[in-house]
């Protein structure tokens, strides 16, 4: 049996976009000089040297993401957090993710009433739709008998989003099945087998998915084309509405997490085997919104922001098989504290705003994007809000700025980055590593700590943690400072 996906936002919510409509923005509220259709794209494993306009070196070709480089700007020194979940939390709430205890099979992580980019732009009359994987948890859901009548409550609905269709997390991760709003599209009541490459390094790599249940009907290679069309008949449904308020599209891509799956248009494409042609196919996506939003008329009133969530799954023996280096000169993959399992690409354009082909390595985080959209609406965020979250606008807009727009950025539990140096506490290496063996010859799980100058030692090859222990020392106590005063939610 085929899965019938059924999606017409518009037609659902004809009575909300009247409502929207005739809100406003309240009077105490100061009018934002203009308020751009924003649609962020959000890649899952993508790494920092996979986009040719990162990594010239690059052995899979990425002309649209690299065109919103050309027509706007490139960040270099753009940071998310090493694995999925955390990034997403920074990304959607504008806090660190210490602030919340990451247990997303349990619990939406997003606590009642918390604000988030949707949230904060909704209340400033755009309409917002979220597209993609959500993986930020729904609240006291049963996933081994998910009812088809049952509300899943805690999920992007509640925390925003006026429109979603998607799924709970990633794709190697049952049960598997659709969501639309708050309901599932068709329950997941059959079973699928684990899925496996013979070919893979790894055995979580390539065409890994995990057994458990499943919509009948759903198969795992169609989601992400799935998506993809969701995002452009949105925005052409929306074009065609003749509705006034700007919208927010949140497309958070699947691709190209595991399983590696790409369509026959681009099986065998790249020098980088599955993966690679997984991120062809993810830069195809990219180049299908940026056809809409040109067919449309609305590139000219649009932001458009395309980064990854987290480094790539990439072993030592890829880069040997493939000759392909998905970090780039960064070291590590996800899950690593290495630059490469959490710098990531960043690139965004909104003609006549951004100016063409800039590229800036001003630090910035995930959790900048909450102050930055509010400073493109206008609207001024209570102080509480901006304790992990800072402006990036004027970087985006490549304004000549006096001190740097964060001082610190602090990267998950363990490390933290000041200026040029790099502090980790313990080893760099995560769990990923740890467990299948990345680059066992750089390795030492007992040492007490890294230090590393980014500035002249960007690979992190160097560690100058017992030739500079004042340094290290102090980054230690910033960072643990930072952690003591964090209350979970």
């Amino acid at each position: 049996m085929t899965q019938r996906i059924i999606f017409s936002p518009l037609a659902i919510t004809t009575g909300l976009f009247s409502f929207l409509s005739c809100s406003g923005t309240s009077e105490d509220k100061p009018s934002p000089v203009k308020n751009p259709n924003i649609i962020i794209i959000l890649a899952d494993d993508m790494g920092y040297g996979d986009p040719t306009c990162y990594n010239p070196e690059s052995e899979i070709p990425t002309p649209n993401i690299d065109r919103i480089a050309q027509q706007g700007i490139r960040l270099t020194d753009a940071y998310a957090h090493p694995w999925c979940v955390p990034s997403r939390y920074g990304m959607i709430t504008g806090r660190h993710p210490l602030n919340s205890q990451l247990n997303w099979r349990d619990r939406s992580l997003i606590g009642p009433g918390q604000i988030t980019i949707a949230s904060l732009l909704r209340r400033n009359n755009y309409y917002t739709a979220m597209v993609g994987k959500w993986h930020l948890g729904f609240d006291s859901v049963n996933w081994d008998n998910v009812e088809p009548a049952k509300s899943l409550r805690g999920g992007p609905v509640d925390h925003g989003f006026d429109y979603f269709f998607g799924i709970h997390a990633s794709l190697d991760i049952p049960p598997y099945f659709y969501i639309e709003n708050d309901r599932a599209v068709v329950p997941p009541v059959s079973y699928i087998n684990a899925s496996r490459s013979p070919d893979a390094t790894r055995p979580t790599s390539g065409e890994f998915w995990r057994a458990g249940k499943t919509a009948p009907g759903f198969k795992h290679k169609e989601v992400d084309p799935a998506f993809a069309g969701k995002a452009v008949e949105f925005i052409n449904d929306y074009n065609k509405s003749g509705k006034n308020q700007p919208f927010f599209l949140f497309l958070s891509l699947a691709s190209p997490h595991t399983p590696w799956l790409p369509t026959s248009e681009f099986e065998g494409k790249s020098g980088a085997g599955s993966y690679g042609d997984f991120v062809m196919q993810v830069d195809n996506t990219v180049g299908k919104v940026m056809g809409i939003l040109k067919q449309s008329g609305l590139e000219d009133e649009t932001l458009l922001i395309f980064t990854s969530d987290n480094g790539p799954l990439w072993y030592i023996d890829d880069i040997k098989k493939y000759d392909h280096r998905a970090a780039g000169r960064l070291r590590g993959m996800k899950n690593d504290v290495w630059e490469g399992g959490h710098r990531i690409p960043f690139v965004a354009q909104w003609p006549g705003n951004i100016p063409a082909n800039i590229v800036r390595d001003d630090i910035v985080s995930f959790e900048d994007l909450l102050s930055t959209l509010a400073a493109v609406t206008g609207d001024n965020l209570p102080e509480r809000n901006k304790l992990d979250s800072y402006n990036m606008l004027p970087v985006l807009l490549n304004e000549a700025i006096e001190k740097p727009i964060r001082e610190k950025v602090i990267i998950y539990d363990n490390a933290i980055r000041k200026g040029e140096w790099k502090f980790i506490d313990g080893s760099g290496e995560g769990r990923v590593s740890r467990r299948w063996v990345n680059d066992s010859s750089l390795l030492d799980k007992d040492i007490p700590g890294e230090l590393y100058n980014l500035k002249d030692d960007v690979s992190e090859q160097n560690n100058l943690y017992y030739d500079k222990p004042g340094k290290a020392r102090d980054l230690l106590e910033e960072l643990n400072a930072y952690k003591n005063n964090i209350s979970t939610n």
